[in-house]
């Protein structure tokens, strides 16, 4: 929940600067679930399929993360 919440929190900042450092507190969340999935999946607690689609859909996240994050640079 706290790549969700880090986006909604700095939405509701009243600067850009803000919501990006936000966005880049989201990245950092994604990273970790990213690692938390290899693990879950090196530990058995996931099958590969799962752990191939959860890893996709953290890298679909992941692009629009990128996304938000360039398009606020190229305001500043």
């Amino acid at each position: 929940m706290a790549i969700p919440s880090n986006i909604a929190e700095g939405k509701g900042r009243c600067s850009d600067k803000d919501f990006r450092r936000f966005l880049f507190q989201a990245r950092g969340s994604l990273l970790e679930l990213e690692t938390q999935i290899l693990l879950a999946g090196k530990l058995q607690y996931l099958s590969e399929a799962q752990s191939r689609k959860l890893q996709s859909l953290a890298a679909q996240v992941a692009r629009g993360l990128a996304g938000l994050i360039n398009a606020l640079a190229s305001v500043a």
